[in-house]
This record gives structure tokens, sequence and C-alpha cells, in this order.
């Protein structure tokens, strides 16, 4: 699954959460969950649970605490894609 397909997949489980709807417009991979999209990291949590279930993946506690941003979501949603 390529980068923009997982984007496409990451923007409705993120918005629920979004308290900055000009930055989620602009998503890019840069973008920052919690300084970016004022996202609290209690939100995140629910984040992962939902991109477990959506992707059919497991993250573990190690991986959770490196998605911060985009980039990093893709790049771990990537891995356990192939770990499958």
């Amino acid at each position: 699954m390529n980068k923009e397909e997982i984007i496409e997949k990451l923007k409705p489980i993120v918005k629920p959460f979004v308290k900055n709807e000009e930055a989620f417009a602009n998503l890019t991979d840069k973008t920052d969950f919690i300084t970016d999209l004022n996202i609290n990291s209690a939100n995140l949590v629910d984040i992962v649970l939902d991109i477990e279930e959506v992707f059919n993946i497991e993250i573990d506690n190690e991986s959770m605490e490196k998605m911060l941003n985009i980039e990093n979501t893709i790049t771990i949603i990537q891995t356990k894609l192939k770990e499958k």
C-alpha cells in the first residue's frame, strides 16, 4: 500500500479528533498530530486503536510512541503490513 492510499485511509480516522481544521485540510506527511492538528495524547491512543482495526494490524507500544506525525505513522503501517 503506498503513501497516498494510507493517507486517504488515515484521514477519516484522524478527523474526529482534529482541533485545527486548517492544518487538517493541508495535511502532509510532515503533519504532527499534537503540534499541528492539536490532538491530545489520549486521543492518539484512540487513533492507534482505529488504525489497528482499519489496517488489520497490531501496533506495539514502542511503535505507538513513534506515531507522532503522519510520516512515522505511514512508515509503521507499511512495516506492519509487510509483516503480515
